[in-house]
C-alpha cells in the first residue's frame, strides 16, 4: 500500500482522536449534531472546538465533517431550501472551527416533475451565498429520479452551474462508491467520468453496496461483503487517489477489518 494512503472511517464525535487510534487510522469524519435535526452544529469534543483542533493536529489525524442529511439546497420548497442554506453555513463556521479539511453536503434532490435546471441554478446560488472555509465537497447520492448528484448527467448539471462562481475552487468532490454503484454508475468508469465533469475528487466514502446496480437503494455493506465485484470496489479505491473514509457497519473492529481487506488490495 502506498505510504500516502491516508485511510480512516466515519466515526463518533465524542472523542475522533481516540477513535482514529482504536482504528490505527489517521482520517476521521463525524457528523456535528444530529444528522437528522435542523438544530445547528454541537461540537462534543472535553476540549471544545479549539481542543479538538489542537489535537488533532498533534496526532496527524485529518478531521472531516458531514453535513446534515436534511440539507437540500437545490429544492424549490422555501420552507427547506432557505434553512438549508443556514445550516450549511453553520456546519461550515463549526468545520472551519476545529480545522476540519472539508464539509460533506449531499446534492439534494427535486420532486420528479420538477426540472432539473432549477436545481442546479439553486445549487449555484447556494455556493454564491455560503461563505466558504473550508472545501465543500457535494458527494453523490445513491437514490431518486431527479436527485442532483445521482447520476452523472445530473452532476455535470451541477458543476456547469457552480463553475464561475467566485468560490467554485472551493467546491469539490465525494465519491461514494456505493452511491455509484446502486445509483446505476458503472463503477469501471467513473474515476475517469467524474473527474472528466468536476476536474477533481477530494474524498472517497468506501462502501460495498448492499444492493443490485442500479437499485436506487442507499444501503452500505463492509468490504466485499456487498454486490460490488471486490476487485473493482478496490481499483475505484484506489485509482480516485484520494483520501479514504469508510461509512461501512460496525464499530472499530469491522472498520479494522475493512481497512485491512483494503490495504491488501492497495
Amino acid at each position: 500500500m502506498s505510504s500516502s494512503a491516508r485511510l480512516g472511517a466515519h466515526v463518533d464525535q465524542a472523542d475522533p482522536i481516540a477513535e482514529a487510534r482504536a482504528r490505527a487510522t489517521d482520517v476521521v469524519q463525524f457528523f456535528l449534531g444530529d444528522p437528522q435535526s435542523y438544530k445547528g452544529p454541537e461540537i462534543r469534543y472535553a476540549g471544545g472546538a479549539e481542543g479538538l483542533r489542537a489535537d488533532a493536529e498533534a496526532a496527524g489525524v485529518d478531521l472531516y465533517v458531514h453535513a446534515p442529511y436534511l440539507i437540500n439546497v437545490a429544492t424549490t420548497n422555501n420552507r427547506l431550501r432557505i434553512p438549508s442554506r443556514k445550516l450549511l453555513q453553520s456546519h461550515m463556521d463549526a468545520a472551519a472551527s476545529i480545522g476540519a479539511k472539508g464539509l460533506i453536503v449531499h446534492g439534494g434532490h427535486l420532486k420528479d416533475d420538477e426540472d432539473p435546471a432549477i436545481g442546479f441554478t439553486n445549487w449555484r446560488k447556494a455556493v454564491e451565498a455560503t461563505d466558504i472555509k473550508v472545501p465543500l465537497l457535494i458527494e453523490n447520492t445513491a437514490g431518486g429520479e431527479n436527485a442532483m448528484t445521482r447520476r452523472l448527467e445530473a452532476i455535470k448539471g451541477v458543476w456547469g452551474a457552480i463553475e464561475g462562481t467566485a468560490q467554485a475552487d472551493l467546491v469539490g468532490f465525494c465519491l461514494d462508491t456505493c452511491h455509484a454503484h446502486a445509483g446505476g454508475n458503472p463503477l469501471e468508469t467513473i474515476v475517469d467520468d467524474v473527474r472528466a465533469i468536476t476536474g477533481r475528487i477530494d474524498l472517497v466514502h468506501a462502501n460495498d453496496s448492499r444492493d443490485g446496480f442500479d437499485s436506487g437503494a442507499d444501503r452500505h455493506a463492509n468490504l466485499g461483503a456487498g454486490h460490488i465485484d471486490p476487485d473493482l470496489l478496490a481499483q475505484v479505491i484506489r485509482d480516485a487517489g484520494a483520501p479514504v473514509v469508510l461509512e461501512t457497519p460496525g464499530g472499530a473492529a469491522e472498520h479494522t477489518t475493512d481497512l485491512a481487506w483494503l490495504r491488501q488490495r492497495w
